[in-house]
């Protein structure tokens, strides 16, 4: 890599306004590229080889010219972690007003009942909303049979990810079509997490793919994905702060046709953030806009030094990866 596609590196560590995917703090490494800051930043617990992919993702943002944009404003939903049903009105508060909400299910710890009671809160509260639920590949094939069966009168958008493998993808499918349950199943870690990213949907296993910039290992990689595997698109962030945002937005600008909200929003989850205005929805739609940091907030924000070598570490690893 040329000297000048990561510069100006700093770790931050961003509280979260509640337990998401087990975590209350995201870490991230913000960087400037030759055209703009960029941001890296796979969860802790990934590989370096998986880790590597989603650096590739941020060096391009930071250093490749921009795709043309369709739009100007995205439309995006509402997040729900997997909250008790008493905490869901005050989590979604902050969203304003917004057309549909994804639930965080299948979360350790917790069982069907939770992910039942929580998605039926969100219906009595937000009656006209379009609900989509996000298992991240947590629940079996009988659960999920059970939980379309006991949420079918809400009619949900979809559910995403709520098994691991393709087999089990294609039962689902297969089984919901003779319930004549009218579920879409969407897949996430099925093609970011695949060395064949296509596979799922040749094998006709889901009828959405969900696309994030960093995973895939940038926008142009997204957008020809999105494109050869010919399901319908949702584009996601994976909880990055308002410049992991950014990329995620110029990738649903860029996209021919949007049929979904996209999972965008989730800077509202966030208790602190890097720039001094945050990509968050009005009237449930974010502007098309790049953002920088605040060097204030860098330094509100910046992690231990420990954190911040391990980061660092990281980087170089996942950096050589990249060169062999």
């Amino acid at each position: 890599m040329a000297a000048d596609e990561i510069t100006d590196v700093a770790v931050v560590a961003l509280p979260l306004r509640t337990k998401f995917r087990g975590i209350v703090v995201r870490e991230a490494l913000i960087f400037r590229g030759s055209q703009r800051w960029s941001e890296f930043s796979p969860f802790i617990e990934y590989e370096d080889d998986e880790a590597a992919q989603w650096l590739a993702g941020a060096v391009s943002w930071a250093n490749d010219p921009l795709p043309s944009s369709f739009r100007q404003s995205i439309p995006v939903n509402a997040t729900l972690p997997a909250v008790g049903v008493d905490e869901v009105a005050d989590v979604l508060s902050p969203f304003g007003r917004f057309s549909s909400v994804k639930i965080k299910v299948a979360e350790k710890g917790q069982g069907l009942k939770d992910d039942i009671a929580r998605a039926r809160r969100v219906r009595d509260l937000y009656p006209d909303a379009k609900i989509r639920l996000d298992a991240n590949a947590g629940y079996t094939t009988v659960q999920t049979m059970q939980v379309a069966r006991e949420l079918k009168n809400l009619e949900l958008e979809y559910i995403e990810q709520p098994v691991k493998t393709i087999a089990e993808l294609k039962e689902l499918r297969n089984w919901l079509a003779e319930e004549q349950i009218p579920l879409k199943v969407a897949v996430d870690e099925s093609i970011r997490k695949s060395t064949d990213p296509l596979l799922v949907a040749r094998e006709q296993a889901a009828d959405i793919a969900v696309i994030k910039v960093q995973p895939l290992g940038g926008i142009r990689r997204a957008l020809a994905i999105a494109s050869e595997s010919g399901l319908e698109i949702v584009v996601s962030s994976a909880l990055e702060s308002s410049i992991g945002i950014s990329h995620g937005l110029h990738l649903a600008a860029a996209m021919p046709t949007l049929s979904y909200d996209c999972g965008l929003a989730t800077a509202r989850l966030l208790g602190g953030d890097v720039v001094d205005s945050p990509l968050v929805p009005v009237n449930g739609e974010i502007e098309l806009r790049e953002v920088d940091p605040s060097e204030e907030l860098l330094e509100k924000y910046a992690a231990s030094p420990e954190r911040t070598t391990w980061w660092l570490e990281r980087l170089e690893r996942c950096r050589q990866l990249l060169e062999t």
